[in-house]
Formats: structure tokens, C-alpha cells, sequence
């Protein structure tokens, strides 16, 4: 494993980016990116999370985020994934109209089992590639990136359009999430 993605620094500002195994399209559901919300909500209030940018797509995430308080942050994105890889399938399981759900547990069941650190299922990748942004030129990049990313993939025309992202915040309109802007 390579030694050049960790969070080295406890109180730097990191650009990570975290994805559904297979590159899946989960996210096209708006409950399951509720729940992603939520539990990023959770860690905000109880683990000290800073999201200063944030966009879910439909089989990824990308965020800059720092910590406010004990937690570290490497602690911090291994319980969102954990929690969120057990409420999503559950999500997937239940959701009598998910007609992707045999083909996605499968999925998820055989990426699991390939992998020791898993009981049964695996839903994110295992890697975050977190970098450390220590200069405004790297920040202003991966805020453009984050917010950008929709428009690249041809959802909406302009960043603030998608709701599941922090551009509008930027654009001085609350979004879903508590996000300490960039200056």
C-alpha cells in the first residue's frame, strides 16, 4: 500500500475522494444520498467533522474537509464509511423498488468476500486518497474540481444547480450541509 495517501497532518485541510465499488451508480437515488447526507450530519455534530466542499455523485464523493476537535480525521472517514456502507445496503435490501438490487448485493457480496476486512459485504472502495492542501492554489483547484464535477458530467449547467454539493453555499445559498467556507 502506498504511503503517499494518509492524513500526516491532524490539522491540515484535506481534498479526499471516496467510491463505490464497481463505480456503481447509487447515488442516482435521492434516499441513498440522504442517508449519506445524514450520517455526514452525525459526524459534523458528534466527530468533529469540517466539510468546507462537497459534492455526491452518482457512484462517488469528493469533499475538503478539516476536523474541529479529538477525532482524527482518517477515524472520522472510516466510521462515514462503515455506517454508511451497513445503512445503504439495508437501504438497497428494503427499497422494494430498487430494480438494480439483486445485481448490486451480488456485487457488493462477492467484493466482500474477496476481501479479509470485510463480514460479508463492501460498499466503498477501500482507499480515500486523502491530499493535504497547503496552499491556496491547490484549495482554489479542488474547489473548482468538487463543484465543477456535475458540470463536467453533463448533469446541470451550472455548479449551484446541484443540490447535493456545496456550490450554492459559495454562492451565499445555505445547501444541505453546515460548510465553513474557503476564504
Amino acid at each position: 500500500m502506498s504511503s503517499k495517501y494518509k492524513f500526516y497532518n491532524p490539522d491540515g485541510i484535506y481534498f479526499v475522494s471516496f467510491a463505490v465499488v464497481g463505480w456503481i451508480d447509487v447515488f442516482i437515488r435521492n434516499n441513498y444520498k440522504d442517508l449519506l447526507i445524514d450520517s455526514l450530519k452525525h459526524c459534523q455534530k458528534k466527530k468533529g467533522l469540517v466539510i468546507h466542499a462537497y459534492v455526491i455523485m452518482t457512484n462517488h464523493v469528493h469533499m475538503i474537509i478539516s476536523r474541529n476537535g479529538n477525532d482524527l480525521l482518517e477515524e472520522i472517514m472510516r466510521d462515514i464509511k462503515k455506517f454508511t456502507s451497513f445503512k445503504l445496503i439495508g437501504a438497497i435490501m428494503d427499497n422494494q423498488q430498487e430494480s438494480r438490487k439483486e445485481w448490486m448485493l451480488e456485487l457488493f457480496e462477492r467484493k466482500g468476500k474477496s476481501n479479509s476486512n470485510n463480514s460479508k459485504y463492501q460498499f466503498w472502495q477501500q482507499d480515500n486518497h486523502p491530499i493535504e492542501l497547503s496552499n491556496n492554489f491547490m484549495m482554489d483547484q479542488k474547489l473548482r474540481y468538487v463543484h465543477e464535477n456535475p458540470v463536467e458530467s453533463g448533469f446541470v449547467g451550472e455548479a449551484s444547480e446541484w443540490i447535493y454539493s456545496s456550490a450554492s453555499d459559495y454562492e451565499g445559498r445555505k445547501g444541505l450541509l453546515e460548510v465553513k467556507l474557503i476564504e
